[in-house]
Formats: structure tokens, C-alpha cells, sequence
């Protein structure tokens, strides 16, 4: 079972996107452009704050170079695209002209990284498998509805697709409960959501158009974060 917190979690997430995509439609242009920038100026808050739990800045450079050049190598980024054109395909009919990066899959992966990085994540999962006690995941299922409705009415149908990731992503931290929390001490949880903090901040300038960072070959950096804490400790 993987926990009636991230149950809970990916029914506000598809509820919000739901209610996001009917309202985006019917918004002037002018209208989501708004919403777009405020959400990226909201993201660039969300990264700034995560970003300071770090406590050891270069822990958290090694794990975005060393990430970067893993996610480079295994075309994470191509790959999420690809996972999104696929998700787009069977839900719309509809592929990518040229077979590139869509809105959907943009969509798809702002919302899935801002949905699954940061503590409340973690934590909420361990505490659910552990204990049963759901309460910090439907906290953040709250949360992450709100969100959903924004984001799905200036991005589109792909952020319904964010559900699916919180599903596999928050389900095997609540599963593999046991393990991670015996894994995972202080400082990682801490490290990993600053490097997570970091991912947040590239989604926000993408958001604001300012520059199009490839976030997703990024993503090794949250599991390389705690080995270097492990081996540094160690």
C-alpha cells in the first residue's frame, strides 16, 4: 500500500489540475501571462528558501556538477520529454510535430519536481509508513492542490501528469519507509532539499522566461547529495 497520505496527495493534485485546465481556457492571454510570471516569482521564493538549508555550500556545487554531468550523459531531460509525449499521445491524441519538447512535458516536469523536492516530502512519506500518521503529507496534498489549480491554468493538462510522479515518487519513500529513515540522516534530508531548493530556482527563471535550463539532468544531484554527505561524515 503506499500510504493514504500520497492516496490523498495525488487526488488534490488531479482535482486542482482538473479544475486549473477548465478555468485556464476561458483566461485572456494577458491574464495567464500574469499568473505565469507570479507563479515563477513564487518558485524563485520557494528555491531561495530551500536552497539555505544547506550546510555546506560546496556539497551542494558537487552535486549539481556531478548531477549534471550523470543527467547529461543519460539524457534524462530527452527522456522525460519523450515520457511526456507519451503521456500527451494517450490522453489527447496529439504528438509533438517536430518530436521535441512540448508544453505538456514542460508542464509535466515543473510540476512533478515541484510537487516531490523539498522536506515535506521525505518527511511526510517516512512518518506515513512508519506510523501511519498522514498528517504532514495531507498538509502538503493541500498545498500542492492550490498549486495544481495555478499552474494547470497557465501550463496546461501536463501538470495532471505531476500525479502520477507524486504516486511512484511519495509511494516508495512511504513503502521503503524503514529503510530511508535509517538512510537518510539530518544532514542528507538536509543537503537533498537544498540541492533541491537549487532545481527551484532554475524552474523559476524558466517560468519567467528568462532562461530555459535543462532541470531535469539535474536531477541526479538529489541522490548524489546524501552520498557525498555519507562519505564526507564517513
Amino acid at each position: 500500500m503506499v500510504g493514504t497520505g500520497t492516496l490523498i496527495n495525488v487526488t488534490t493534485v488531479l482535482l486542482g489540475g482538473t479544475l486549473g485546465v477548465f478555468l485556464g481556457a476561458r483566461l485572456p492571454a494577458r491574464i495567464r501571462e500574469t499568473i505565469m510570471h507570479a507563479l515563477g516569482l513564487l518558485t524563485l521564493v520557494i528555491g531561495i528558501q530551500l536552497s539555505q538549508e544547506t550546510n555546506n555550500i560546496l556539497i551542494v556545487l558537487g552535486s549539481l556538477l556531478l548531477g549534471g554531468i550523470a543527467g547529461e550523459w543519460l539524457r534524462i531531460e530527452w527522456r522525460i520529454d519523450r515520457l511526456g509525449q507519451r503521456l500527451e499521445s494517450s490522453t489527447t491524441g496529439q504528438k509533438s510535430a517536430d518530436g521535441g519538447s512540448t508544453r505538456f512535458s514542460h508542464a509535466f516536469l515543473t510540476a512533478s519536481l515541484l510537487f516531490c523536492v523539498g522536506p515535506m516530502t521525505i518527511l511526510g512519506s517516512i512518518q506515513d509508513g512508519l506510523t501511519g500518521d498522514y498528517s504532514l503529507l495531507a498538509v502538503k496534498a493541500t498545498l500542492d492542490g492550490f498549486a495544481a489549480l495555478a499552474f494547470a491554468s497557465t501550463l496546461g493538462p501536463g501538470v495532471l501528469g505531476a500525479a502520477l510522479t507524486v504516486l511512484v515518487y511519495q509511494g516508495a519513500l512511504t513503502l521503503g519507509a524503514g529503510w530511508a529513515s535509517a538512510a537518510l540522516s539530518d544532514p542528507m534530508i538536509a543537503e537533498m532539499t537544498a540541492t533541491g531548493g537549487v532545481l527551484m530556482l532554475a524552474l523559476g527563471l524558466g517560468l519567467l522566461e528568462i532562461k530555459r535550463i535543462r532541470t531535469g539532468n539535474l536531477l541526479p544531484a538529489l541522490l548524489i547529495a546524501p552520498l557525498i554527505v555519507a562519505l564526507t561524515n564517513g
